[in-house]
């Protein structure tokens, strides 16, 4: 349920020795001096001073002490709440998933943590990314569907649903095979000098706003090209057909295979993350807290 070398770096603290810790977890004294060097090159900082006399924290150990400490305790806390559901019967979680919109990355999260002993089932729900899909699927959150996972910079739905917050994912621009650009390995503004460029319209996408601006205050040899709201596989496909450049995120890069996805000079991020109900059932709450504690 928790990550090896933090558990071990843990029992290191406690025990004060590297040889009393591999005592106590029942392995090498080598297998803990591996799982502690790959925790520092992970976190980039210094965990321990190690003497003669024993192993001490650095300032930075303990404040990773004292932080993992609180994660094991919330995620603890977190599985009695799920066991506490399971009284007669497993409780069913929807995940809506499109092509646009996959729930690999949810899942994914979820199978580092359920050892197949905790009273939840993962369910599946397709929907489509056309407007229509869309607005039904965001409908349907709390009945039919309990969560998605998305591109979330919408207003309106931060104000409508719920939204847990996973990455940022950078902006990128796709270019049809066929358009010279395509040979790059990265853009930078001047390459789109000329070019049409397919974006959101103005609307509730904060971070697309401030794009829009920035094109039209900085870079006026760019045409830029309305898309609706949200992109849908007909928007990847107007992009190749009419030969334009258009924004798009690395979770998009295999949507059409004449499409090349290129990073960008810019800086653009765009949230990504878990949109479910305002109301959410006591399951879908203790499953959000777990999920949250696994993106910590």
């Amino acid at each position: 349920m928790y990550i090896r070398e933090l558990i071990t770096f843990i029992t290191v603290a406690d025990q004060g020795s590297f040889l009393k810790a591999a005592q106590e977890l029942y392995i090498t004294p080598a297998s803990v001096m591996n799982q502690m060097n790959k925790l520092e090159r992970i976190i980039g900082a210094k965990l321990t001073y190690r003497t003669n006399q024993g192993t001490y924290l650095t300032a930075a150990g303990r404040s990773i002490y004292q932080a993992a400490k609180q994660m094991m305790e919330f995620a603890d806390e977190a599985v009695k709440k799920a066991r506490q559901l399971a009284v007669s019967e497993q409780n069913t979680i929807r995940i809506g998933t499109s092509i646009l919109r996959p729930c690999k990355r949810l899942i994914d999260l979820w199978a580092e943590f359920d050892d197949g002993s905790l009273p939840f089932q993962i369910h599946i729900v397709p929907f489509d990314d056309d407007p229509a899909g869309l607005d039904s699927a965001l409908s349907a959150l709390g009945n039919q569907i309990d969560c998605f996972v998305a591109p979330c910079d919408s207003m309106e739905w931060r104000a409508q649903h719920n939204i847990f917050l996973l990455d940022k994912l950078p902006c990128r621009i796709a270019v049809p095979r066929k358009h010279p650009l395509s040979k790059k390995k990265s853009l930078r503004w001047s390459d789109l000098d000329g070019e049409a460029f397919m974006m959101i319209k103005r609307g509730d996408s904060t971070v697309l706003n401030h794009m829009r601006d920035d094109i039209l205050v900085n870079h006026p040899l760019i045409k830029i090209v309305d898309a609706p709201n949200f992109y849908d596989t007909s928007i990847f496909n107007e992009c190749e057909r009419m030969n334009y450049l258009m924004e798009t995120l690395d979770i998009w890069a295999d949507i059409h295979p004449a499409l090349v996805t290129l990073p960008m000079e810019w800086e653009y991020e765009i949230p990504y993350g878990i949109v479910y109900s305002r109301k959410p059932s006591m399951a879908v709450k203790v499953f959000i807290e777990i999920i949250q504690n696994l993106s910590c």
